[in-house]
């Protein structure tokens, strides 16, 4: 949608965001009017305060991401189906579509550091959209079921958002809002590892999987299972 189609709030919120992500959330209304081209009171009038600018934000956000989300989904099950022709295709789509949304992920890290229960809630989404994620790409049959879905979407959001967050501080992009530039760096640092360990995991037996499942307290402690190869 070009940004003439966008309504008053649709506008003010997505310059809120580019404002958010290129000058942090201590950023004034008066700077997100001024990117939207509209008056701090028009900014009021439509969201009460910046609290609910910031909440508005937050929620396209989370949903830009759930789209992204669906749209890698939708990529492996092509995958599946297609083969090595297909792989190429998913990863391109899904390198493209994270490309789309740099400044979005920017906007995360942004929220993961400033921490509070802000960072906390908007955590706690993304916890429960990563989990329905891999419920749906488990029956699609691209992802391995886990022992526990709910810690698996736990650690896989921490693990992806803290690598993320650790890149753009060794690696700090020019532009906050070049999505494009963001990505294409951060994968060219971490894909083939990230890649590898997603595919083929770590250790070669289950271990240190038994260790830790037999410390593990209660009586419903899964049964640890060799993976498919």
């Amino acid at each position: 949608m070009v940004v003439s189609d966008l309504t008053a709030r649709a506008r003010i919120r997505d310059a809120a965001i580019d404002t958010f992500v290129r000058e942090g959330f201590s950023a004034p209304l008066r700077a997100v009017a001024d990117r939207a081209r509209v008056s701090a009171g028009l900014v009021i009038h439509h969201f009460g305060s910046k609290a609910g600018l910031r909440a508005a934000c937050d929620e396209q956000v989370l949903a830009r991401s759930r789209g992204q989300a669906a749209e890698v989904l939708s990529g492996g099950q092509d995958t599946a189906a297609g083969g090595v022709g297909g792989l190429g295709d998913a990863i391109a789509q899904t390198l493209q579509s994270f490309a789309q949304g740099g400044p979005l992920l920017v906007y995360i890290t942004r929220t993961l550091t400033e921490g509070g229960a802000v960072a906390r809630s908007f955590l706690e989404r993304l916890i429960v959209d990563t989990e329905a994620s891999m419920r749906a790409a488990v029956t699609a049959g691209v992802v391995r079921p886990s022992l526990d879905e709910p810690a698996r979407a736990r650690y896989l959001v921490a693990l992806s958002l803290g690598a993320l967050t650790v890149d753009l501080v060794l690696h700090p992009p020019p532009d906050p809002a070049d999505g494009g530039a963001i990505i294409a760096g951060y994968a060219s640092r971490m894909m083939v590892p990230a890649t590898e360990y997603a595919t083929y995991g770590l250790f070669t037996d289950t271990t240190a999987l038994d260790a830790v499942l037999a410390g593990r307290p209660g009586p419903d402690a899964p049964t640890p299972q060799e993976p498919t190869p």
